[in-house]
């Protein structure tokens, strides 16, 4: 640092000073946008599991990552001692499975996501890089996505391998793990939109948290009641579309009807590949349109 002592100006302290700072113009690498996405993204996938941050914030998704792969040990230890012909739980059925799990994680993550952002008005910074709303919508939604993914895809590959261990058949396997996959995959876009929006309507943690666990579990509830009173009542058709109304029974529909899976609705009843169809379709506009509403939620946040 230099600094220099002229004369003030007419009307100015005797004691005031310009001082030169030795601010310098950059001429180093420009990274660009897609550099600033793939750090964005992998910030955010980081930040999911606790990586990066205090030991504290690392114990819940570790603690959900566990609770999720333990019954699939169980399954294969028990699968390879008994010498079992199958395994007990199918691989696009283990989420469905297993979805509280999911909804405690997502409730958990899907507000640090965004929330904090919002919350502490940190967003301008990232915009101070050459990165555009467009950016960080999806790289936050795929960074989401993709932690639900390995929550989800890590209990399918341990069944797998147990799978192979108890020398059940390479190929009937082989295609019921690339089934889960597509289930889950399915999953986590669903799941990241549904939780991503809720969070972005409230920089209060603790909102997004409870809107979170409310949106999952509500409609899973009411569903279920209404499909046991029309099966009671012998109207087995309403069974398959009421489904529609739960994020969970959407993708129970569509790997019940496509992926070789059965359906945890009343009796087993799976939808008909008509209905399969439609749920397929929704679970797709649901995903659109949450990456829709989150683009408009940051438009209104003047990003």
């Amino acid at each position: 640092m230099t600094s220099a002592h002229p004369a003030p100006p007419s009307g100015a302290p005797a004691d005031a000073y310009i001082h030169n700072i030795g601010y310098r113009h950059y001429d180093g690498p420009r990274l660009g946008r897609a550099y600033a996405r793939r750090s964005l993204f992998s910030q955010s996938l980081r930040g999911a599991y606790g990586l990066g941050r205090s030991a504290k914030s690392k114990v819940l998704p570790l603690l959900l990552l566990v609770a999720m792969c333990l019954p699939a040990a169980i399954m294969v230890a028990v699968a390879v001692v008994t010498k079992a012909q199958a395994l007990p739980v199918g691989y696009s059925r283990y989420a469905v499975y297993l979805q509280a799990v999911i909804g405690l994680y997502l409730a958990a993550q899907a507000p640090q996501s965004v929330s904090r952002d919002l919350r502490f008005k940190s967003i301008p910074l990232y915009f101070s890089r050459p990165i555009e709303r467009v950016d960080y919508v999806a790289s936050k939604f795929a960074a989401m996505a993709a932690a639900l993914f390995i929550l989800t895809g890590i209990p399918l590959l341990i069944l797998y391998v147990g799978a192979l261990l108890a020398k059940l058949d390479f190929l009937d396997q082989t295609k019921g793990l690339a089934q889960g996959l597509v289930a889950v995959v399915l999953l986590s876009l669903l799941f990241a939109g549904i939780g991503l929006v809720v969070s972005a309507v409230t920089p209060r943690r603790g909102f997004g948290v409870a809107a979170v666990i409310a949106l999952l579990t509500i409609p899973y509830g009411a569903v279920s009641a209404v499909q046991g009173i029309a099966f009671v009542q012998g109207n087995e058709s309403a069974v398959g579309w009421l489904g529609l109304f739960s994020p969970i029974t959407l993708i129970d529909g569509v790997q019940s009807t496509f992926l070789g899976g059965s359906s945890s609705f009343p009796n087993g009843l799976a939808p008909t590949t008509g209905a399969g169809f439609v749920y397929l379709l929704v679970t797709l506009a649901v995903i659109v349109g949450c990456y829709a509403l989150l683009m408009r939620r940051y438009r209104k946040a003047g990003l």
